[in-house]
């Protein structure tokens, strides 16, 4: 065995271990095991995409959900994959255009444009793939999917035919959210409301039958007024009443439009009339259908003003036209006032400009089996970690929207549906069966599935001649996958609809059809996912929905078609200051820089240790500062066993076990539990600190300080039980260390020795498959005496070590200076090794044993837990320290009264975050366990 250097090199270790790993195989999962399965989606990253933080807490909890469950004995499979991120790619590919030639996608045609995409794909895409790689990601990286692969791409063609012929997807003219940037459709889910700063507009609308008499309308969008095709307000309102039936002037693009009462008023907000704009928002899109309003649109698609009635405004960029519009109303003596305003704005989750609300005829999906979703979440055939995403989910499935899922983008799965408006040159055979919209009413599904070839005459089957006979120029949609339908279309002068899908309608797909039949056999339903909550929606959701209508499992039985066991929210990660992590702020430091500088063990574990259950995460480098120093920490404690000989064949003999060694054991068994405990139940964080606090606290700051006296005293049998303690500790730390940290656990593995204890079915030897700890059986724990009293005997002489070490630092005593201390006590009864031990742990030079003693002034009392007294004699001067500790006592006295108070305020309580009244108890706690110190250290100066 070599012996250890003196430091751990990440940089040489991590690339090694990885390579061997990939090598190996070690991370390919075998259809064909007799093990039980455990299989993980990734979420896919965008092709173009490059690690972050989130990328690192998804995939390190990720990763160690699978690697424990090799542990554990599962057949493993991690499946990766990257998104082709439609308008994303696209997005940056354009900019790329206007920056280095000056052109538009439509100067190149499509054809050429998507030939330029797949060439930024290639020099830029799967850059993240390779970063994952260097943060461990044990993914079976042979199975690696994308979401434009041929065998992708056409199993989302053939779903979209599926569901078309069902009749649940339709093509209708509905308002939409229209993406000015990218000049495309998003869809509800892809809105993000934000609060933004403006004016309200107050503007008078003149009655056409009472000139000189005015409606004053509050808005904050003047430059739609062009757009107004109505007055409106609710029917209640007794203030307007004598105005229904009248029409009032509209200012700009002067025209006379009519007054309307509408139960959608509000008539608290503003004056209680609203300018009906039916092209330009949801909610008067609503009005204008009920009362038969006309639709009239003054924006073009990329957000500039389409009105050339008002050449003022014309051309403007939309938010230049607002500040233009209220100085046109100004002039004209139509513009009250104006105040400032603060409200809500849906921006574009793409591009991230507000949405403009827009009537287009876009392709729709009713969604199937909501009803089989909720329920699948209600009797936890799926759960979700922590529950409380349950209700959000919930809540959008009982009021679920149809899904706008035509994006007018190229990048992407282009729509299968042939379009076809001139009739007269198709005949009777070209399809078997073709889609007829049903034009009366605006979009609603309601079109008819209709056959060419059939002679019926019905409602439903109509011979051709009586399709077109009325309306000559009615549009045909035939969707199809088939080449040879395909060819005919073609032929008879069909071509295919130019929009793509939204990219998540091929991610809903992504839990099955990234598998092959076998593979789908063995590892579906997957065991979990691991995501983040703002794509609840986006993605869970319409997975869940997706297994359930497609049945993609081993039979038709919910169970078997559910996506996923398990669903895992991550929080969000923001700096320490509550800030969200972004470029602008230039608070997101780059993972990759945090690797060089302190290895993937460390970020992994200082990312994974600040992320509580269903909260967000408050980032600091110091965290990744932590976790370096623990792999210095485990590094040191193996280099410390090395002191002392290869690993020993030997078992620990229960009969040279000391109190302090079986304390450490009981503390392994409880490690071993509630690490195993928190992450069944997916508690990260929660594990981390144990794991920590084990190792470093119970093992190394403890433990490790005992063994030095036991292995330095002159009984060889103790020294060699010692060793056997620490062997059996480090090798069952390393397997509990390893889903976390896996790099360097697998180098002190094989370091250490302990890669022979483990043979697994592969023929490697690495800790990968090594089992996951178990308990100490009840057997164990009688042959090695592992009870409850001696536990809380050591634990006794620790709190000693912990009052002595505190003392220290209340007396500002070097760490290097020994204490001369006497013990009084009557019959103390302490063996002389346990002595030797606390002298050790708290750096005592001599102990004086008495029987009766008379203390000096200025002496410092501890009361060891285990009786007597302790009295520590010290230099100090008596009136400067009680002055001192006075002033120390006032403060806290003063600290714990205001946070009392705040505890007893039954408003703060009921309305403050959970979280920030939980700090509050917490400082309690602390301020009364530092009042309590402080007391008995100001008593000992009496």
């Amino acid at each position: 065995m070599a012996e250890l250097p003196k430091r751990y090199d990440p940089k040489s270790v991590e690339p090694k271990w990885y390579q061997r790993w990939m090598e190996n195989g070690d991370f390919v999962a075998n259809p064909n095991s007799s093990k039980p399965p455990f299989s993980i989606v990734m979420p896919p990253p965008n092709i173009t995409g490059v690690l972050t933080l989130g990328h690192v807490l998804n995939n390190s909890i990720q990763d160690i959900l699978a690697r424990r469950a090799r542990m554990q004995g599962f057949e493993v499979l991690w499946l990766p994959g990257v998104d082709h991120a439609g308008i994303g790619t696209q997005t940056a590919v354009e900019k790329h255009l206007r920056r280095t030639e000056n052109k538009t996608r439509h100067d190149l045609g499509r054809e050429e444009f998507l030939r330029r995409v797949l060439a930024w794909q290639d020099k830029h895409g799967g850059i993240i793939i390779e970063q994952l790689k260097r943060l461990g990601c044990s993914c079976d990286w042979s199975r690696q999917r994308y979401t434009l692969d041929d065998a992708y791409v056409a199993a989302v063609q053939k779903v979209f035919v599926d569901l078309y012929r069902k009749g649940l997807i339709y093509r209708g003219r509905r308002m939409i959210n229209w993406d000015p940037a990218a000049q495309t459709a998003v869809s509800d889910e892809e809105v993000i409301s934000k609060p933004q700063k403006g004016n309200l507009y107050f503007v008078l609308y003149e009655i056409v039958e009472e000139p000189g008499r005015f409606l004053e309308i509050a808005t904050t969008r003047p430059e739609t007024i062009m757009a107004d095709t109505a007055m409106a307000f609710h029917p209640a309102d007794k203030r307007y009443a004598s105005l229904l039936g009248k029409h009032a002037w509209r200012p700009l693009a002067r025209e006379k439009i009519p007054i309307i009462a509408d139960e959608a008023i509000d008539p608290e907000f503003g004056t209680g009339v609203l300018k009906v704009t039916p092209a330009h928002d949801a909610l008067d899109f609503e009005i204008g259908q009920r009362h038969n309003l006309p639709i009239v649109d003054v924006l073009h698609p990329d957000g500039r003003i389409n009105c050339p009635a008002v050449p003022e405004l014309d051309g403007l960029e939309r938010f230049e036209a607002r500040e233009k519009a209220g100085e046109l109303l100004r002039a004209r003596g139509a513009l009250a006032k104006m105040e400032p305003h603060e409200n809500n704005v849906g921006f574009s989750d793409r591009s991230d400009v507000p949405i403009e609300p827009r009537i287009s005829e876009q392709w729709f999906l009713r969604y199937p089996k909501t009803e089989e979703a909720l329920a699948v979440v209600r009797n936890h055939l799926i759960r979700f970690f922590p529950e409380h995403w349950e209700k959000v989910y919930v809540q959008w499935l009982e009021n679920i929207r149809y899904w706008c899922i035509s994006r007018q983008v190229w990048w992407g799965h282009r729509v299968p549906v042939w379009v076809h408006r001139t009739h007269s040159l198709v005949r009777p055979e070209v399809l078997p069966r073709i889609f007829l919209p049903n034009l009366d009413s605006i979009g609603e599904a309601g079109g008819k599935e209709v056959s060419l070839s059939g002679l019926k005459t019905s409602r439903t089957f109509l011979r051709y001649e009586e399709l077109f006979r009325d309306d000559p120029s009615l549009t045909i949609y035939a969707a199809t996958t088939d080449p040879a339908e395909i060819t005919q279309l073609k032929r008879h002068g069909f071509v295919q609809d130019p929009d793509t899908l939204d990219t998540w309608f091929s991610s809903w797909l992504w839990a099955y059809e990234t598998m092959d039949e076998q593979t789908r056999k063995k590892f579906y339903p997957t065991s979990a996912l691991v995501t983040a909550p703002d794509i609840i929606f986006f993605w869970v959701a319409r997975m869940i929905i997706a297994g359930l209508e497609f049945k993609p499992g081993k039979s038709d039985r919910v169970e078997d078609n559910i996506a996923f066991h398990n669903v895992y929210f991550t929080g969000l990660i923001r700096d320490k200051l509550g800030r969200k992590m972004s470029k602008s702020l230039g608070n997101s430091p780059d993972p990759l820089e945090l690797i060089d500088k302190y290895s993937a063990d460390a970020i992994r574990i200082g990312v994974i240790g600040t992320a509580p259950l269903g909260h967000d995460i408050l980032f600091d480098e110091k965290q990744i500062e932590l976790g370096r120093n623990l792999c210095t920490k485990l590094w040191n404690a193996a280099r410390f066993r090395q002191m002392y000989g290869p690993k020993g064949e030997g078992e620990i003999n229960p009969a040279h076990l000391t109190d302090d060694d079986k304390r450490i054991l009981n503390a392994l068994d409880r490690a071993i539990k509630g690490i195993s405990d928190s992450l069944d139940k997916y508690e990260f964080a929660g594990a981390s600190v144990q794991l920590q606090g084990f190792f470093w606290g119970d093992f190394c700051d403890w433990y490790l300080e005992v063994a030095k006296v036991q292995l330095g005293g002159a009984n060889d049998e103790r020294k060699r039980n010692t060793l056997a303690v620490i062997d059996l500790i480090l090798e069952r730390a390393l397997r509990l260390f390893h889903p976390v940290m896996p790099f360097i656990t697998e180098e002190l593995w094989h370091e250490l020795g302990f890669a022979s204890y483990f043979r697994p079915e592969r023929g490697g030897l690495t800790i990968m498959f090594a089992p996951w700890p178990e308990l100490f059986t009840l057997e164990e724990k009688q042959r090695f005496g592992l009870t409850d009293e001696v536990e809380r005997a050591v634990a006794d002489r620790y709190r000693l070590v912990r009052l002595l070490r505190n003392l220290r630092t209340e007396r500002k005593i070097p760490p290097n200076k020994k204490l001369q201390v006497v013990y009084h006590h009557r019959n103390h009864g302490i063996p002389d090794e346990d002595w030797a031990i606390l002298c050790r742990l708290a750096g005592i030079g001599e102990v004086t044993f008495v029987q009766e003693y008379q203390p000096s002034l200025g002496e410092a009392l501890i009361y060891p837990p285990f009786g007597g007294k302790l009295f520590v004699p010290l230099a100090t001067d008596v009136a400067a320290e009680r002055k001192r500790l006075d002033k120390e006592i006032t403060k806290i006295e003063r600290d714990l009264r205001a946070v009392e108070e705040k505890l007893e305020n039954k408003s703060f309580v009921d309305r403050a975050p959970a979280a920030v009244v939980e700090e509050h108890r917490r400082r309690l706690e602390d301020f009364s366990a530092q009042l309590q110190k402080l007391k008995q250290a100001r008593e000992s100066l009496n």
